[in-house]
């Protein structure tokens, strides 16, 4: 196969990156959707908030079980393929749910397509992208791929609240499936395979670099991700990652990023202010996960973790408590904020020192599965409790001190044996 040649060199990778950002961002604005979306459908048809939940839980469940199979899928049949499926799916399925009338419709649309879809645009291809692309650097692309997610809020919340408040949930499934069609030809023109495909190395690999080949670019991709999960599946380091990520997706995405606009909602606070409080939560997010991956190149990891998983619990602690003022909500936001997405880039580097850069992507993919495990449960558990109690109070104070023991746990990660024999790679 030729290569085909492409302007800047090098540092094309940074090209790549810029893409994959953009359909990274569009992929947290359309699981950030059902936040904005929760009380107009409530107030449309009638279902209970429950429901709602249950529904955002599935796809953000499949957001998280998708990743590690689209890691090895991704190495089977190609980069720009996976991806151009991905977005066609996602913006299938959300145009399709303009035509909903019942609550399995919205399990489906918002549920089981979307999820799958943005399952694929995640931190797993933002991993896989650092590992292809870059010799150095990883921790601060991988903090500023994660930063994504924080970007996303920022530039749609305010966005899609507005389209909510002023049209009903509509105009926000619109405006999503429009978003992630456009991204379609962006990527098929600007993302190549792999650097090789344009007649580079990584960026700041030498020009003899001969970068790893994943098991998974051969064979059945089902049974060598499934077959990744069980010899990982038989080290402590993989269970303490796993639940650390559970701890991660129960306290932002899952809880946070699904309730706290209906909870500012109960306390009088209305859908566009809310919005903009997530908007400064990703502006500090998108500080603090830059910030982290630039720390995780220099220090230890899982001290890293430490530190942030406290100060998250912390803060969903004193958030019942704070009075919902505008100072004490600005607090919350800074402090919350700068840590949202902070420990990807120290969790992806301790899933590559134990299981190698050749496994590390599609382990990590498992450990991010584990994220939305943990983001599924907190969406169904936070929309539960506020059915029974009337408040979400308790279900904050318990998502705070699941963040206090993840803190703990972070401290006992020992990556330095490795996890597991690597597979023999392809000749």
């Amino acid at each position: 196969m030729i290569a085909q040649s492409r302007p800047f060199g090098q540092r094309y990778a940074f090209v790549v990156v810029a893409v994959i950002f953009l359909c990274l961002l569009i992929a947290a604005g359309l699981r950030s959707a059902p936040s904005v979306m929760m009380l107009p459908l409530e107030a449309s048809f009638g279902w209970r908030r429950d429901v709602i939940s249950m529904a955002a839980g599935v796809g953000i469940l499949l957001y998280g079980l998708t990743g590690p199979f689209a890691a090895a899928l991704t190495e089977r049949i190609g980069l720009r393929r996976t991806l151009l499926a991905a977005l066609l799916i996602m913006s299938g399925s959300t145009a399709l749910s303009l035509l909903m009338t019942e609550p399995w419709h919205l399990f489906i649309t918002w549920g089981v397509f979307s999820g799958i879809g943005s399952g694929a645009v995640a931190s797993v291809l933002g991993a896989t992208i650092v590992n292809r692309w870059f010799k150095t650097n990883r921790g601060l692309m991988m903090g500023l791929m994660s930063a994504s997610s924080a970007t996303g809020m920022l530039v749609f919340l305010p966005l899609i609240a507005s389209l909510a408040q002023a049209g009903g949930w509509k105009p926000v499934a619109i405006a999503v499936a429009i978003a992630t069609a456009a991204l379609v030809p962006i990527v098929f023109l600007l993302v190549p395979e792999r650097p090789a495909s344009i007649g580079q190395v990584r960026y700041g690999a030498d020009a003899d670099d001969v970068p790893p080949v994943s098991p998974a670019s051969q064979g059945n991709f089902l049974t060598h991700t499934l077959s990744t999960l069980r010899r990982a599946a038989g080290t402590r380091v993989f269970w303490y990652l796993f639940a650390t990520f559970v701890v991660c997706g129960f306290t932002t995405n899952g809880l946070v990023g699904t309730h706290l606009i209906a909870f500012c909602g109960d306390m009088g606070i209305g859908e566009v202010q809310a919005a903009g409080l997530l908007s400064m939560m990703g502006i500090f997010d998108l500080i603090g996960t830059t910030l982290s991956g630039w720390l995780t190149d220099r220090f230890d990891p899982r001290k890293l973790l430490g530190v942030y998983y406290a100060v998250r619990g912390l803060s969903l602690i004193y958030l019942p408590y704070s009075g919902f003022s505008a100072v004490s909500l600005i607090i919350f936001a800074v402090l919350y904020g700068l840590d949202w997405i902070a420990t990807v880039p120290p969790t992806l580097r301790l899933a590559n020192e134990a299981f190698g850069d050749r496994s590390g992507p599609i382990v990590f993919g498992w450990i991010v599965a584990g994220h939305q495990v943990g983001a599924a449960a907190a969406a169904a558990f936070g929309g539960t409790m506020r059915e029974l109690q009337g408040n979400y109070e308790l279900a904050f104070m318990i998502a705070g001190m699941t963040g206090i023991a993840a803190a703990c746990i972070s401290l006992l990660i020992n990556t330095s044996k490795p996890a597991f024999e690597p597979e023999p790679q392809a000749a």
